[in-house]
């Protein structure tokens, strides 16, 4: 695709009402970068709140529909016409994966098949310019390596090894992207991230979780010793790297994104209780009195560590921020946004345990 931003860009996004999706949505449609349809099923975790900045502006749409609805998905697709599809649509939850695997299996496997056949069909049908910069470019999670030991770092030629019904399905969607460009030569890219966290975070994920949590005064829950480590990435780095990606990655190729900021859960969450001792100190005293160590999730990766040298050599991305400035804006959001968050965990998700199995 032109490297040039520009806003003939036509990018379909599924799951633009998600937590990734919503910001890549506002960043593509804010910056004028592209021309935006947003199609997504709106299950628990979809927002149109998220995109309240971006709702009247003429180059955004809005289609709810679920990518397993292969007929209403190439309808779609044939009446936008997208230069590209960047696919988000998932069930993203491991604990929730736990407690109802097959949710995952439908979406993140079957939808997937159903999206890409659409896909081929309307690629297939493009001539000259438009089907040669045409891109499918899937975005999906490091958590299909499985789990690191003390040393080491997930690189793009890592082996596949999923632990959980929820990576098990991403591993499996992102072999028929491979297989749908090995044997049809549709032109597809595939990125694996490490922890996303920022604005717009459904309380169900970790810093979301324990930022609510602790303003209400609730415990602060960490699985097993807390020692599991994860490298974290703030969204809006995220989405400038797929916009990277989409642009300007070589089809059939694989780009990992990491933010370089490795941490274990008992220190993000410590971080976070010092920052709102900080912003908003309680009378009770430190947030950090809140924390409570609960069993360990069955299946739990040790360590997950990203290796983005790919991602910056060839396509010259790397984070902008550092964990401890979009730790810092992140609980900032959540202070100054009550009016996102309150009816979620009024209406969908209190902050309750999931997925003990």
């Amino acid at each position: 695709m032109n490297a040039n931003p520009s806003s003939s860009h036509r990018i379909l996004v599924t799951g633009g009402a998600g937590f990734i999706g919503s910001a890549l949505v506002r960043y593509l449609v804010e910056d004028n970068l592209a021309s935006v349809l947003n199609v997504d099923k709106l299950t628990y975790a979809g927002n149109l709140a998220s995109l309240s900045s971006v709702a009247n502006k003429p180059n955004y749409q809005f289609l709810q529909a679920d990518i397993c609805d292969k007929d209403r998905i190439a309808k779609a697709i044939q009446d936008f016409r997208p230069t590209g599809i960047m696919h988000l649509a998932a069930e993203s939850h491991v604990d929730r994966s736990i407690d109802g695997p097959s949710a995952f299996i439908d979406t993140n496997i079957v939808g997937t098949c159903q999206l890409l056949q659409s896909t081929l069909e309307y690629w297939q049908g493009l001539t000259g310019t438009e089907k040669e910069e045409f891109r499918f470019h899937h975005i999906s999670t490091d958590e299909v390596y499985g789990s690191l030991g003390p040393e080491g770092l997930f690189t793009e030629d890592t082996p596949y090894d999923p632990r959980s019904p929820y990576s098990a399905s991403k591993a499996s969607s992102d072999h028929l992207v491979r297989s749908w460009f090995h044997t049809y030569g549709l032109p597809v890219l595939i990125t694996n991230c490490s922890n996303n966290y920022g604005p717009f975070h459904f309380p169900e994920k970790l810093v979301p979780l324990v930022i609510l949590n602790a303003l209400e005064r609730k415990p602060l829950p960490i699985y097993g010793k807390g020692d599991n480590i994860r490298d974290w990435l703030y969204v809006d780095d995220h989405v400038q790297a797929l916009w990277k990606v989409v642009q300007n990655g070589t089809p059939g190729r694989t780009y990992n994104i990491g933010g370089n900021a490795e941490r274990t859960n008992l220190s993000i969450v410590e971080s976070i209780c010092k920052i709102l001792d900080q912003r908003r100190p309680h009378a009770d005293g430190p947030y950090k009195t809140l924390i409570e160590f609960v069993q360990d999730r069955p299946g739990h990766d040790k360590r997950y560590a990203i290796d983005a040298t790919r991602i910056r050599d060839e396509l010259g991305w790397q984070p902008t921020e550092t964990f401890e400035s979009g730790l810092r804006k992140t609980v900032d959001w959540y202070l100054n946004n009550q009016w996102w968050w309150q009816p979620i965990r009024e209406k969908k998700y209190a902050g309750e345990r999931l997925g003990k199995a």
